[in-house]
């Protein structure tokens, strides 16, 4: 099927916003949430068209512009930590947007925000860390106090934050794996349940078939039924006849 002015429109859009969504989005970003409002009402319009692609192509552009939307919702949170979670649950396409594309670019905005986010967490937490140092140099020492149980305090309010750090990434990690899982889950079910209704089709038409067999049969039955009580009519009748002429009634 040839492509429609309108999805050739979409493609061209759709591969816009991903280029745009590749970058540090600061001054475009207010074009990014205008291009994705415009997507989302051209995806509208294609689902409607007479001419609209197969259901796998309009799943797969559904899924890219659901991935932009919850990027741009995901840059909104507040933290670095949340911002890296959110983006945990986001899932881009699975296809290329266009044949140039040997990765879908979906999945390249992916791993960058993921990265960016992890960086972002990185300088957040040595931020702290160097915020908090600086505080404890500008409060006078014991004179008691030996360099060397200053340093444990230091080195164990660094584990703390390594900590910290290792139980974010490990939930986000475990909530990744249990959406991964209850995805698989899904898909599974959805491909029993194509298979069923596939099943179904199968014997319907099965059933179709010797419904219309049985009643050719049964128009078959009565047919020589029918032909078989006029024999046995015409019989009776020139028997009838016959008696009549050789025994006439007597007088």
């Amino acid at each position: 099927m040839a492509t429609s002015r309108l999805e050739t429109n979409f493609i061209r859009l759709l591969s816009r916003c991903e280029s745009l969504a590749s970058e540090r989005r600061n001054e475009t970003e207010w074009r990014l949430e205008k291009y994705v409002g415009a997507l989302e009402e051209m995806l509208v319009a294609l689902k409607k068209s007479p001419s609209k692609p197969t259901p796998e192509i309009l799943t797969d552009y559904n899924r890219k512009v659901d991935f932009l939307k919850g990027l741009l919702e995901a840059d909104k949170l507040p933290s670095p930590a949340e911002k890296s979670l959110a983006n945990q649950f986001l899932a881009p396409g699975r296809t290329p947007t266009i044949s140039s594309e040997r990765t879908p670019a979906s999945k390249t905005v992916h791993i960058q925000s993921k990265a960016r986010c992890a960086g972002d967490m990185r300088k957040e937490l040595m931020s702290s860390l160097e915020t908090d140092l600086r505080h404890r140099k500008s409060i006078p020492v014991d004179e008691r106090q030996s360099a060397a149980e200053l340093d444990a305090i230091l080195q164990h309010h660094n584990n703390l934050q390594e900590k910290l750090a290792d139980d974010m990434l490990n939930l986000a990690r475990n909530l990744k794996n249990n959406t991964l899982a209850a995805q698989n889950i899904i898909k599974q079910d959805n491909q029993t349940l194509t298979q069923s209704m596939r099943q179904a089709d199968m014997n319907f038409e099965k059933l179709k078939t010797e419904s219309e067999r049985l009643e050719q049969h049964a128009k078959k039955s009565v047919n020589w039924f029918l032909w078989l009580m006029l024999i046995v009519v015409s019989f009776t009748f020139i028997s009838m006849i016959l008696f009549i002429r050789l025994f006439p009634r007597l007088r």
